[in-house]
Formats: structure tokens, sequence, C-alpha cells
């Protein structure tokens, strides 16, 4: 059995029932799971595409069809606190909310003002954009605990 990478958490209760399901479906998950985070790790550089909904997708799928690559991708040092985050505290961090608003702004807004000159797709591109930003903000936000705040 491969060891939990330093800094996973281990698995949940839950996570151990989940029984592992047998062949074609265990294929079907993994490849989902692979495909979530190659479209979460393009969702890191492309502010219209998410990150964290792909990483939770993905790890839902790892936990039915492989603990090896579960374990793994909780022990990822960039997509792992995403989704632990979520799984423990059902919320994004904040600095997560910011950096994916401030992407979205710039992105959409560069695109309104220099790039699209229809005035119908100016008025639609930008309600999208303050839609999706109103949306993040207001996810639940992780608050780091006092320990964790403190830690160098």
């Amino acid at each position: 059995m491969e060891p939990t990478p330093p800094d996973a958490k281990p698995l949940v209760a839950d996570d151990l029932q989940a029984p592992l399901v047998p062949g074609p479906l265990r294929v079907a998950l993994l490849i989902a799971g692979f495909s979530c985070v190659g479209l979460a790790a393009l969702g890191v550089v492309l502010p219209l595409l998410p990150t964290t909904p792909f990483l939770l997708v993905a790890a839902a799928c790892f936990a039915r069809s492989s603990p090896r690559f579960y374990r793994a991708l909780l022990g990822n040092r960039v997509f792992g606190p995403l989704i632990r985050d979520w799984r423990e505290h059902h919320a994004v961090p904040l600095h997560a909310k910011i950096m994916a608003i401030t992407a979205i702004t710039l992105v959409l807004g560069s695109s309104v003002v220099f790039v699209v000159r229809q005035p119908a797709l100016r008025i639609g591109l930008g309600a999208f954009g303050v839609g999706l930003c109103i949306w993040l903000w207001r996810l639940p936000t992780r608050v780091p605990d006092a320990e964790e705040s403190t830690q160098p």
C-alpha cells in the first residue's frame, strides 16, 4: 500500500466505505477523473475555466476507482488544499476567490474594451462576467483557523 503524502489528510470514513466499482465503470471513472484533472490544470491559467469544480469531480471519480490516485490528488501541493478545504469545510479559500475574480475581471474587461465591437456582445459579456464574479464571491469563504494562520 502506498503511503499517504505528508500534507494530505487521511481518507475519512466516508471515503473508505465507498466501494470500488468493478470493470468498465472503473475505467470510465479513471478516464473521467484524469480528464477533470486536465481541465482543472487548464483552469489554473484560463480565467473562464473553473478549477475547483473539476477537482471535486476528479476526487469523487478517484475515490470510487483508485485510492492511490485519490491520495495523490489530495497530496498535490497545488490542487490538494482546494479539495481538502471543500471536503472539510465546504468553502473556498479567500485568496482563490480573489485570484479568480481578478483574472475574470482583467480578461473579460480587456475583451469588452479592446476586442469585442458589437454593443450587444459587450453587454452580454460584461453581464456574464459580473454574474460569474457574484457567484464566486457568494460561495462560502474558508477562514483559516488561528493555528493555521500562525504557522510559517
